[in-house]
This record gives structure tokens, sequence and C-alpha cells, in this order.
């Protein structure tokens, strides 16, 4: 009796450690391409609190031009707090093995899917917010243009369009990021076709030029006229949509607590879900068939101030 059940339990032991190994693999292989995601304000996943979750907006105070009173204390202030509450989803996907293909493979399959739905996953989160991003109204034209159908591959992103973007944000007092005590900064996400153009820029700081080279953001480049500047590839493209069908490419430039977002990390709010052969019994009745897959328990991106986001359009090199 004792033999069976130590049996029993360190199979319970063994199936919870790959799981746990499997779901700390995925959210790892994310986490990296999670560019547009890493910069919203977080929200840990809603537990037994319905499908919503709520993101604050505190409404900044005011100067204050009225001297004190000699031995009067002045009259106290009120914290003003808007909410925004938003419903979360859940995303998923999922890739059947073979047995045989993952017999006669050289190499671990279950390995190699995670790692592909950590991609898919990933890939499928960073576009839901970069669509929520690309929904704020301020938008910049590279080149003095007025308008996306006149851009041409002619109308470059210069550091002339970054000023101004940052300006824009100055003048609404968008908060800052800030890493550790050193000076604020906002940030900009370009996509590699900008980055090419950007980096001829005579003031361009590369991120191998950094004092502090360890304390760097997933995709971080380097830095411009105040702007920590992000490369991803899945920056957005409007395609065909300048002068003679050009491509128009899209730059965003953005201070803190412009969106929010629930916070993957954490929560077992990332999970994959490994099936063997034979677990989905007379749906597979000679054991052939076993799945890998990644599960998102809940997800949500909203943006929580628009006038805390700009989006420059620009043409780009071919």
């Amino acid at each position: 009796m004792t033999y069976n059940a130590n049996l029993t339990t360190s199979g319970a032991i063994a199936a919870t450690a790959a799981k746990q190994f499997y779901d700390r693999r995925l959210l790892e292989n994310m986490k990296p391409l999670l560019v547009h995601n890493q910069f919203a304000q977080k929200r840990p996943m809603p537990a037994h609190n319905g499908k919503t979750v709520e993101f604050r907006r505190w409404t900044p105070f005011g100067p204050l031009t009225q001297p004190l009173s000699e031995g009067e204390p002045p009259e106290g202030q009120t914290l003003d707090m808007s909410s925004l509450t938003v419903t979360v989803r859940q995303y998923g996907g999922f890739v059947t093995i073979s047995d045989l293909l993952d017999l006669t493979a050289i190499d671990n399959v279950k390995n190699d899917a995670v790692d592909m739905m950590a991609r898919q996953g990933a890939l499928t989160l960073d576009t839901l917010a970069r669509e929520e991003l690309h929904t704020a109204a301020s938008v910049i034209y590279a080149g003095g243009k007025t308008g996306r159908a006149e851009l041409t591959a002619a109308d470059k992103l210069t550091s002339l369009e970054l000023r101004k973007a940052v300006r824009a944000l100055k003048k609404v007092n968008a908060p800052m990021f800030h890493r550790g005590a050193k000076r604020g900064y906002y940030v900009a996400l370009i996509g590699p076709d900008t980055e090419f153009d950007l980096m001829d820029d005579p003031t361009w700081l590369d991120v191998s030029r950094y004092q502090d080279k360890e304390n760097v953001y997933f995709g971080e480049i380097g830095m411009l006229y105040g702007c920590k500047v992000i490369c991803t590839s899945e920056a957005k493209i409007f395609q065909g949509a300048g002068a003679a069908g050009a491509d128009v490419a899209s730059t965003l430039v953005f201070g803190q607590n412009a969106y929010g977002a629930i916070d993957i990390d954490g929560g077992g709010n990332v999970q994959a879900k490994i099936k063997p052969a034979g677990s989905a019994g007379s749906q597979d009745p000679l054991d052939q068939t076993s799945t890998v897959g990644w599960k998102v328990m809940a997800y949500a991106c909203k943006i929580l101030q628009p006038a805390f986001i700009q989006r420059i359009e620009s043409g780009f090199s071919l």
C-alpha cells in the first residue's frame, strides 16, 4: 500500500513539475516579444470579480496661487479619480502532434511546439495592444504633409517629428517614464524601416553608447530628443495608404499611464496546455495525437489618457 501510494504521489509531483516547467517556458518566451504591452499601466488578472477590470485615472492638481494666512491652515483638497472599466477576454491556440512525429523527431517536439505557441501568444497580445493604441486621434505627418494619402517614401521620420511629438506631450503634462532617479523620458515605438532612416540623424544616441547598458527595455535601440526609442517588427504599417500607393509607417510616442493592460506575469494568467496522446478518449481511439497549446486566462488593453499618445506617420526608404 505504501509503495503504491508513493508511486501515485510521485506521479502527481512529476505532472505538476512538468506543468510548471512548460508554463514558465511559455511565459519567458512570450515576454520579450510583448513590446507594445510592456509600457502599459498593469493590473492583475481579476479573480472572483466578474469579467471586468478597473483602471484608474487621477486628475492632477492645479497651482495654488493664494498665499497662506498666518496661523490659519488652508482648505484641504480632495483626490479626484475617474475609473475606466474594461471587459477581459481569453485568448489561446493549440497545435496537434502525431505520435509518429513525436517518436521519430530528433529533438523534443513538445519544447519546440511550446516555443512556437509562445510566439503566437505574444504576437496575439502585442497586436491587440498595438491596435488599441492606434485608436488615439493625435497624428503628426512627416514632411509637413497634412494627411496620410499625401505621404511619399521621401517623407521620412526625422528628429523634427519626434520633437513635435515631445512638445505636444509636454504641453498636456503627460508624465514621463523614469528609470531609477535618472532624467525622465518618453517612449517612441518604431519599426525596422523607420529605424533605418532615423539612425542617420547626427544626434542619435545608440544604446551601445549608454553608460548603463544593463538596464534597458526589450527592443530598445537608442535615444533621441528625450525619447527612448524601441524597435519592433510589429510596428504598424499602413499598406499602400500613401501617395501613389506608398506604404506608410506609424511611430507611437507616449508618456506613462497613457494606457493600461492586464498583467500576464504571475497569477497563472499564461498557461501551457499539454494534452498527451490518449487523453481524448474515444476521439483518439489509437492514441495517435497529442496537443500543445497556449492560453491567456484574461487580457484587455485600453487607452486611459488619449492626450498622452502621439502618432507619427511617415514614409521610409525603400
